[in-house]
């Protein structure tokens, strides 16, 4: 079982589900990165997904995209990230998934990106733009390593498509609850439940809902029919505070936040 496997199966024991909080690597520097994810980890959260700075971005909204920006005008590179992940990983249990586009990882070398993010002790990779017909090489190589491969699914994903994306993934399932790009948002739409309740009878993998996910009420809502909650840009807009704002009343923020969502999965 890789650790996600583990996190997952003893979450269902306790019958509780995952929050997980989603921070770009580097914005507004390493540093704080790194004390973002200790704090979160510490606040509870059960996975914490680190975005990997891209030009390019995939589906992300305006505060993920500007983000990205800011880490990459300061010269970001995937070698510090993971130097200081490696700092991260041993001080928290909380498993840590990069969200990464293919590109990056085609271009470091698919084993070797696996390799040097198992290493810095990463639990897995969100891979956002790898189509299910690409995916069979980097798919084994993740199995092989215990390394999970997670790749969405989203409202427009014809169901056929959506199996085959469900067969080739390991760690749990990303299910985009909306059409579009990330951001917060007031409404979900109802249709939601049923389509996820549809996957969830026919894969045995956790299924993770993400996009548009910001308040206790909308963790209320999907709690029961998803296997983990993953929250964005509520989370990145208050991490851009501390480029005006002292950066321990930012960090408290943040934890405090995200405190207020795990305690309403109940």
């Amino acid at each position: 079982m890789s650790r996600i496997d583990e996190v997952f199966a003893r979450l269902r024991a306790e019958k509780k589900k995952a929050l997980m909080p989603f921070v770009t690597a580097g914005d507004p520097d390493l540093e704080f990165t790194a004390a973002v994810l200790r704090e979160l980890a510490a606040r509870g959260a059960s996975l914490c997904e680190l975005g990997i700075p891209y030009s390019d971005p995939i589906a992300d909204g305006p505060v993920i995209q500007a983000s990205y920006t800011r880490a990459l005008e300061h010269k970001i590179k995937l070698a510090e990230i993971l130097k200081m992940l490696a700092g991260v990983t041993p001080q928290v249990e909380t498993p840590i998934v990069t969200m990464v586009s293919y590109a990056i990882v085609l271009r470091h070398g698919l084993q070797q990106y696996v390799d040097d993010a198992r290493r810095a002790g990463a639990a897995g990779a969100i891979v956002p733009d790898l189509p299910v017909e690409e995916a069979g090489v980097l798919a084994k190589i993740c199995r092989a390593a215990d390394f999970s491969l997670v790749q969405l699914v989203t409202p427009t994903t014809p169901r056929d498509r959506a199996l085959k994306i469900a067969e080739s993934s390991t760690g749990f399932l990303y299910y985009v609850s909306v059409t579009g790009i990330t951001g917060e948002r007031t409404q979900l739409p109802q249709s939601l439940l049923d389509n996820v309740g549809w996957l969830r009878e026919r894969t045995p993998l956790p299924i993770c809902i993400g996009f548009g996910i910001s308040t206790p009420d909308h963790v209320r809502h999907l709690a029961p029919v998803a296997d983990g909650l993953i929250v964005g840009s509520a989370v990145v807009r208050r991490i851009a505070e501390a480029a005006t704002k002292p950066r321990d009343a930012v960090l408290k923020d943040v934890g405090e936040y995200v405190a207020t969502l795990i305690k309403a999965l109940g």
